[in-house]
C-alpha cells in the first residue's frame, strides 16, 4: 500500500442541514451507487453514509466517490477477514491493543504504544492497525459510531519516527474510516515530537485536527481532559488512573479469539447496528467503476464551497481499470466488504 500526501484544502466548517435534507442527501447517494446485494448493502446502511457525506461536508457527489473508493479497498484488502492468527506476531508487545474499559461516553478505547514497535514492516504494520480499528467496530455499544485513541509517549524517541507509517495511517483512517475518531490523546509526548507534529498536521482534515489532545501528567489543565472522559478507577496507572493490571499478551488473545468468532454474523441484516433494508439482489453483476462520479449529482453544492478533496492518493488496491463484480450469491472478498 502507498500514498502520497497532500495539503488539506478544507476549511474546517461542516453545513447545518435539516433531519430531511440529511435524508435527501442519503437517498442521492443509494441512488448513485444503485442497488446492492444484501450484505453489501449491510455495510451500507444509513449511518454509514451519513459518515461519509459528513467527511465530505455534505457533498453527495464527492462522498458517493469516497464510499465507492472505500468499497473497492475493503473487496482487495478483505478487513473483514482479518483473523487474530494472522497479525498476533505484531501485538506481542502491546503497542496497540482494544482496552477492557470505556470512555464516558461508551466508546471503545484503543491503547496505542509507539515505543514498542517491533515490526518493520509497514505492511504488516498497517494491517494489524486495520484489524485493530474493526474489533473496535465490532464491540461500539449500538448508540456510539466513534471511538477513542490513547496514544502513550512513554519510552518513545527518534527512531521510534515513521513518516511513511504515518502517512499510511492517516490514509487508513480519513478516507476508509471517516467519522470513526472521537478523540485521540497525544499523552506525555516529548518535545521533540512537537516539530514532527507541525509537519503532519497540514496532511490531516481540520476535523480531525480538532480532535488530537496533548495532555501531560504534570500539566493539571490538560490532565482535566482525562478526568472529563474517563473514569479514573478503571483507567489504565499509564495514563493517570488507578488501574494496574497492565497489558497480558495471553489473556488479550483469549479475548480476541473470542471476538473474531462474532465477525461473521455481525454484519448481518438482523444486526440492529445496520439500520438500512437491503436493497434487492440484482440480476446481474454490479460494476462499481460504473458508477458516474462525473455528472452534475449534487447540484445544491454548485458555487458554494463543497465538501473537502480527497487529501491522499488512493492505496494499494484496485487498478483505476479493474472493475469490481459483485454477483448473485457471490461468496468472495468483494461481497463480503463491510462498512457500516
Amino acid at each position: 500500500m502507498s500514498a502520497g500526501l497532500k495539503k488539506s484544502s478544507s476549511n474546517g466548517y461542516e453545513k447545518s442541514l435539516t433531519t430531511e435534507e440529511q435524508q435527501a442527501k442519503i437517498s442521492e447517494i443509494r441512488r448513485l451507487i444503485g442497488p446492492l446485494p444484501e450484505k453489501l448493502a449491510n455495510y451500507c446502511s444509513d449511518a454509514a453514509i451519513a459518515r461519509y457525506l459528513r467527511a465530505r461536508n455534505w457533498n453527495a457527489k464527492k462522498a458517493t466517490k469516497m464510499l465507492k473508493e472505500t468499497l473497492k479497498w475493503r473487496a482487495e484488502y478483505k478487513p473483514e477477514e482479518i483473523r487474530w492468527e494472522e497479525v498476533a506476531h505484531e501485538a506481542e508487545t502491546g503497542k496497540i491493543y482494544r482496552s477492557n474499559y470505556i470512555d464516558k461516553h461508551g466508546r471503545t478505547v484503543l491503547v496505542m504504544r509507539p515505543s514498542f514497535q517491533n515490526s518493520k514492516s509497514t505492511k504488516g504494520q498497517i494491517r494489524y492497525l486495520v484489524y485493530c480499528m474493526e474489533n473496535a467496530i465490532l464491540n461500539l455499544p449500538p448508540d456510539q459510531e466513534q471511538m477513542v485513541w490513547l496514544i502513550d509517549f512513554n519510552g518513545f524517541n527518534m527512531s521510534h519516527i515513521s513518516v511513511k507509517v504515518t502517512r499510511e495511517t492517516a490514509h487508513v483512517l480519513q478516507e476508509h474510516y471517516p467519522e470513526r475518531l472521537g478523540v485521540a490523546i497525544l499523552y506525555n509526548p516529548p518535545k521533540f515530537f512537537e516539530p514532527f507534529w507541525a509537519v503532519v498536521k497540514p496532511f490531516l482534515e481540520p476535523k480531525t485536527q480538532n480532535k488530537v489532545k496533548f495532555v501531560y501528567s504534570d500539566d493539571l489543565n490538560t490532565k482535566k481532559i482525562m478526568e472529563d472522559l474517563f473514569d479514573v478507577e478503571k483507567l489504565e496507572s499509564a495514563f493517570g488512573g488507578n488501574d494496574d493490571s497492565g497489558f497480558n499478551i495471553n489473556q488479550y488473545a483469549e479475548r480476541m479469539k473470542e471476538d473474531d468468532k462474532r465477525i461473521p454474523t455481525f454484519w448481518t441484516s438482523g444486526n440492529p447496528q445496520s439500520a438500512a433494508p437491503p436493497e434487492p439482489m440484482p440480476k446481474s453483476p454490479i460494476d462499481l467503476n460504473s458508477i458516474n462520479l462525473d455528472s452534475d449529482s449534487d447540484a445544491s453544492d454548485n458555487g458554494k464551497v463543497g465538501g473537502s478533496p480527497s487529501h491522499v492518493s488512493d492505496s494499494k488496491g484496485l487498478s483505476p481499470n479493474k472493475s469490481v463484480l459483485v454477483a448473485e450469491g457471490s461468496d468472495n472478498g468483494s461481497s463480503e466488504v463491510h462498512e457500516r
